[in-house]
């Protein structure tokens, strides 16, 4: 049988390549080439062979059969805390549930606190002949990383990434939207903005980075005692370290870039109740727009993180890692994108003199 030549790099004319032009340069049917490519029972082994090297020669993605595999989804401690306390982690799943189902897919959950959990979930992985593949939600620890790479089973990584680059990951593009919501606040007039953030994820750090890019950049002064670490993502510790800086410095900003959108409710609070006003005394902007952004008072101006992309672009990475095609590890950013409220407004010039509080005022609001 002569097989027609597909257009593409060869070609005069570069298209995408279509399951209708392989079955066309083949002469076989669109089910009987969906069906060869899918390695399905009903195709003689020459008909396959010819459609499988004619897709490999025009460098068509050749869709991978899952379903009805299982998929282990180990959840590091953290990830079961904001799953808790916050809306994060939730929405990162509906996007998987939703995708697995649409791929016929099971995922099973794991939770993993330590080395020992995750060496079980690693072995589960490896005696399940169902078990095409794991996911790794929110997992930083460079031990756990390590007893992963060298798998025989693909690992993808969500809401955290590889520093070494030897395992695929999914991530928010942190460093980018962090730079986009700090210039919105330079945009706005503000040259003193204080960052707000837990210390200790990659992730997160790639936010402090982002900021502190978008100061640089725009010859702002770099001021690393404007940057103010929490030890945990609740709004009230939040609102504690934003009033006490303010008892202690008077306010020394215009502006604060919160790393998490519960941290900014926690700002908001903190500068409320030392006696200042959102927007008219102090911008807040948050990072997450989780839905509850929209009906703080006043609403929260926040960078958007796509998190159920999360989940499903995560499980579909996976996928591609059992197309039994040789690729190297990828690192997947998502796109963010700026929403703007009610708690961001023009910096208005107010001398130092003016924001400064003496040391009675100070009490009487610490109180």
């Amino acid at each position: 049988m002569t097989v027609k030549p597909l257009p593409g790099k060869r070609g005069k004319k570069s298209k995408r390549v279509r399951l209708e032009d392989i079955a066309g340069a083949c002469g076989v049917s669109l089910s009987t080439a969906s069906r060869a490519l899918a390695g399905e029972k009903g195709v003689r082994p020459e008909i396959r062979q010819q459609v499988l090297e004619v897709a490999k020669n025009a460098n068509y993605v050749i869709p991978t059969a899952v379903a009805g595999q299982k998929v282990i989804l180990a959840a590091s401690s953290a990830a079961m805390i904001d799953y808790v306390r916050n809306q994060f982690t939730l929405y990162v799943l509906e996007g998987l549930k939703d995708r697995a189902q649409a791929l016929g897919l099971e995922i099973i959950t794991r939770p993993i606190a330590g080395r020992h959990e995750e060496l079980a979930v690693l072995k589960e992985a490896l005696d399940d002949p169902q078990v095409a593949g794991l996911l790794f939600l929110t997992v930083d620890d460079e031990g756990m990383l390590a007893a992963t790479r060298g798998f025989h089973k693909p690992v993808v990584l969500l809401n955290s990434d590889d520093p070494f680059m030897r395992l695929s990951s999914v991530t928010p593009c942190n460093r980018s939207s962090a730079r986009l919501a700090a210039d919105h606040l330079i945009d706005l007039g503000h040259e003193r903005i204080l960052f707000l953030m837990r210390p200790g994820r990659r992730t997160i750090e790639r936010r402090y980075e982002g900021w502190k890019d978008a100061l640089l950049h725009r010859g702002l002064p770099f001021d690393e005692g404007l940057m103010v670490p929490v030890e945990d993502w609740l709004p009230e510790l939040a609102a504690q370290a934003v009033a006490s800086r303010i008892a202690a410095r008077g306010l020394d900003f215009t502006a604060i870039l919160a790393a998490g959108d519960s941290l900014a409710v926690g700002a908001m609070m903190g500068v409320q109740q030392s006696g200042f006003t959102v927007p008219g005394d102090v911008s807040v902007m948050g990072m997450d727009d989780l839905p509850q952004a929209a009906f703080l008072n006043p609403p929260l101006t926040t960078m958007h993180i796509p998190m159920r992309e999360i989940g499903s672009v995560a499980l579909d990475l996976l996928r591609d890692n059992l197309s039994n095609l040789p690729m190297p590890p990828r690192r997947v950013e998502l796109a963010c994108h700026l929403v703007e409220r009610a708690s961001t407004a023009r910096c208005r010039p107010v001398s130092i003199h003016q924001i400064s509080m003496d040391s009675q005022d100070r009490e009487s609001f610490a109180h």
